[in-house]
């Protein structure tokens, strides 16, 4: 009872410590605390099994505490950690040669930085000196990160109360098949005549400097949206037609999420700029700004300046190495394409029995399950995605849901690339469960 007793207070006491020491950052925390991970779980102080489905923050695509990422960490913590910003290890270049070796010509030069909204900082940074123009164009559900430029970048949140962001910032309309604005005889969407409209109102407000098309090949807080084959090709001829770099964020869909390396390679273009981070280093803070020789060669002449304290960090390049390894190594590529088909026809099972399910979406192992009240009107339901949300951590499984105006509660499915099909299932099942649950309570 003693030791009962302790524990109740020692809880007591953290979330006292939570509620009055920690600046709130995004939402309320979830009320429970995490003592470790391991594979697709994490465990909780009071012995609780949590099936995570988000893979972390969208990153851990190796699993939680991966051995060989484990074993990495331990070796090089232990041998060189952190350098001068001006200094070179072994891990860093081993890593910038290995990612051009995984990309397609011209992109072969790398910068190694920590976070998602950095690179894409560095990305933009790049792009406006390089072009000698400033305007950025990106789309209206974008998330590319919380720093000044990343954030005047993205517009599915973050926008209201903070005064003006950069200058020279614009949204173009996301080509939404589920819910088209612009629509064909039949009712699909016209995303060809969209592209169109959205082009002449960034032309109609550019002063002549545009210099970017920063996108995500799935927008993922945007509510898993994919655009149709053939959107990014016709998207990058706009880019070209107006002397504008295009930059490919694949925080979330890079490095065998897809079930292809890289999410773009469907489309059959390649970006001028790509920028990676959450995937590749598996948990741990590391990004990538991955370009051509040729822009590089532009950018340096012109004194391209990203001096931060952890650029080209020995410790976290050799955890991306070793990231690369796991992935080649396992297949994890056909894994995820596998694996993906397995979670798609238990979603798909999931909507035959659930009316709220109104679509499914997505690509290998990144799936959005949108949920609605009516499938005939597609009318959402905030409440009803919060109570899914509550009813499947309450059964052991943590999701993420995004809730946008004008679309339904959406998740955002993303368990490791090293998840089994049992786990797969007991998640499914679970989610099975909590819809039925919560559906039933509306």
């Amino acid at each position: 009872m003693a030791a009962s007793n302790n524990a109740s207070l020692s809880t007591e006491s953290f979330w006292s410590d939570a509620d009055r020491h920690l600046i709130r950052y995004g939402g309320d925390f979830t009320r429970e605390i995490i003592e470790r991970a391991e594979g697709s779980f994490v465990h909780t102080a009071d012995g609780r099994k949590i099936l995570d489905f988000t893979s972390g923050q969208m990153s851990a695509i190796l699993g939680h505490s991966h051995p060989a990422i484990v074993a990495t960490v331990q070796q090089q913590v232990a041998g060189l950690d952190h350098l001068y910003s001006g200094m070179l290890s072994r891990p860093v270049v081993d890593l910038a040669r290995r990612l051009a070796d995984s990309l397609p010509a011209p992109l072969e030069k790398a910068l190694l930085l920590t976070t998602g909204a950095e690179s894409n900082e560095a990305a933009i940074r790049m792009a406006k000196l390089v072009t000698g123009k400033h305007e950025i164009v990106s789309f209206a559900r974008s998330w590319h990160g919380m720093t000044q430029a990343a954030a005047s970048a993205t517009y599915s949140a973050g926008r209201k109360g903070y005064g003006p962001g950069a200058p020279g910032n614009f949204a173009i309309p996301v080509p939404n098949t589920y819910r088209p604005d612009f629509t064909t005889a039949d009712g699909a969407l016209d995303w060809r005549r969209q592209l169109d409209f959205a082009f002449d109102l960034i032309d109609a407000q550019s002063t002549g400097s545009l210099a970017a098309c920063l996108v995500e090949p799935i927008l993922s807080s945007g509510g898993i949206i994919e655009p149709p084959v053939g959107y990014f090709a016709a998207l990058q001829a706009k880019c070209r037609e107006r002397g504008m770099l295009m930059i490919v964020d694949e925080a979330q869909t890079g490095l065998c999420r897809t079930g292809t390396w890289y999410a773009f390679e469907r489309d059959g273009i390649v970006p001028d700029i790509l920028t990676l981070s959450k995937t590749l280093g598996a948990g741990l803070p590391l990004a990538a700004v991955v370009t051509s020789a040729e822009i590089e060669q532009r950018a340096y002449e012109r004194g391209f300046l990203f001096f931060t304290t952890h650029v080209s960090d020995p410790l976290v390049a050799a955890v991306g190495n070793t990231v690369l390894d796991v992935l080649a190594a396992d297949r994890l590529d056909e894994r995820a394409r596998d694996l993906g088909a397995f979670l798609r026809k238990g979603l798909e099972s999931i909507a035959g029995r659930h009316e709220v399910v109104g679509d499914i979406r997505g690509r290998g192992l990144l799936a959005g399950v949108e949920l609605v009240v009516d499938r005939e009107t597609k009318r959402s339901s905030d409440e009803l995605g919060a109570r899914v949300t509550r009813r499947c951590l309450e059964l052991g499984l943590h999701m993420n849901i995004v809730q946008l105006r004008g679309m339904g509660g959406v998740f955002r499915i993303a368990p490791p690339l090293t998840a089994t099909e049992d786990e797969l299932s007991l998640g499914l099942e679970i989610l099975d469960t909590a819809i039925g649950d919560a559906a039933a309570a509306l």
